[in-house]
């Protein structure tokens, strides 16, 4: 093996490059495995890497050469199985971080971090553990301290008290699909204690990226109140496709604790078909009145909580201007407000000419105009041309591909 640092602490590792023997990328790392053995030194069984597509797959530690200067460096190909978690293996990084052990001195201490170090014959065990006393005496000033793995007694109890700071600190660069990918390979138990730590609105990000399954579990376990207002984070589309899929006296009981202007925007999108352009569509895209210039229209699509798709495109209408709005008098591309001078009205450079589709238009109708006219967005108007949504070329793209294809990632 090449040259390895003496000692290499887990969250350093998190999130670092993996390459083959000849330098491509083949994905990053997310956590390491290993096997707690008792009294003796627990001991690194592999990495979990994330491929392409956010499937995660097992490298064994045997076939890693190198672990510096920020890449991971293989022997040669992966086997791209999804990882499938034995009894034997824990997650370091999800499954130890934040776990509450004792000092042999009988002190209670959080763990947040863990050294990895190879013996002679090539080996690698955790050696050390990053350890602090008091998460609220962490979060206020750093107090830690690294100590021994012998001298830590309760690593390996299942029933171990566990929270989620030092873990969510490695999730702040994840995007939230790649973590609802990583909630999805946990057990229930771990999963709901993350989940507890996350603010609404990073929980409904999560939520938006998971598995109809998963979010169902998640919502029914939620108090009430709170599922309802993650709910009213999500956007109009994604939270009406989530209650779709519930009971329906589950279904009515969140809608009853959103707040009502949430509330009735879901209600109206599930009163249509699902594979419909009222189905797909979201009520909350870029609406601007007739008198609104360029330089302010510019101004709402730099909003960093817009997707990419919703702010490609903006829509000019009468008052009133939230959906269902006044009379629609066009779209525009954002790069055609790039051509214009700012104080150039934008209900002078709008689109109108194409029949845009009602709510009731079918799946392969949305998709074939989006393809047709070079859209990832398209408004979506009643027989009166008002503007009461907006179907975007991802939602188009969760309804083309197969079902279930979030599971198969």
């Amino acid at each position: 093996m090449t040259s390895q640092p003496t000692r290499i602490f887990v969250s350093r590792l998190v999130g670092q490059a993996v390459f083959d023997p000849v330098g491509d990328q083949v994905g990053k790392l997310r956590d390491v495995v290993v096997a707690l053995r008792g009294t003796r030194r627990p001991r690194v069984l592999g990495l979990v890497v994330e491929v392409l597509g956010r499937r995660r797959v097992f490298m064994p530690i045997t076939r890693v050469t190198s672990m510096d200067s920020g890449q991971i460096i293989t022997t040669g190909l992966l086997n791209l199985r999804r990882f499938q978690q034995r009894a034997t293996e824990t997650l370091a990084v999800h499954e130890l971080f934040d776990r509450q052990v004792t000092l042999t001195d009988g002190t209670p201490v959080v763990v947040y971090d863990l050294a990895i170090e190879q013996d002679p014959r090539r080996d690698w065990y955790v050696s050390q553990l990053a350890v602090t006393e008091n998460l609220k005496r962490f979060a206020r000033r750093f107090r830690g301290q690294v100590v021994d793995w012998e001298d830590v007694r309760g690593l390996a109890s299942g029933s171990a008290t566990q929270g989620a700071t030092h873990l969510l600190a490695t999730m702040d660069e994840m995007r939230p699909a790649d973590i609802a990918n990583a909630l999805r390979d946990l057990s229930p138990k771990r999963r709901m204690e993350i989940v507890a730590e996350f603010g609404d609105e990073r929980l409904a990000d999560v939520l938006e990226e998971m598995p109809e399954s998963l979010q169902a579990e998640i919502l029914g376990i939620l108090d009430p109140s709170r599922g309802a207002d993650v709910l009213g984070e999500m956007d109009p589309d994604d939270a009406a496709d989530l209650l779709g899929g519930l009971p329906p006296q589950t279904a009515n009981q969140l809608l009853a604790l959103m707040e009502p202007g949430d509330a009735e925007d879901v209600r109206r999108l599930l009163s249509y078909e699902e594979r419909t352009a009222g189905g797909m569509m979201t009520t909350e895209p870029v609406i601007l009145a007739p008198d609104a210039t360029i330089a302010e229209a510019l101004a709402m699509i730099r909003e960093p909580e817009l997707s990419s798709a919703l702010a490609s495109m903006v829509y000019v209408c009468r008052p009133p201007l939230e959906t269902p709005t006044g009379r629609f008098l066009g779209a525009a591309h954002f790069q055609a407000l790039l051509r214009e001078p700012p104080s150039t009205l934008v209900s002078q450079i709008v689109d109108n000419d194409i029949d845009w589709p009602r709510p009731e238009a079918t799946l392969s109708e949305v998709a074939g105009l989006l393809a047709a006219y070079n859209l990832v967005a398209l408004p979506v108007v009643d027989d009166n041309q008002h503007l009461l949504g907006v179907v975007t070329v991802d939602d188009v793209l969760d309804h083309l591909l197969p079902e279930g294809w979030r599971e198969n990632g």
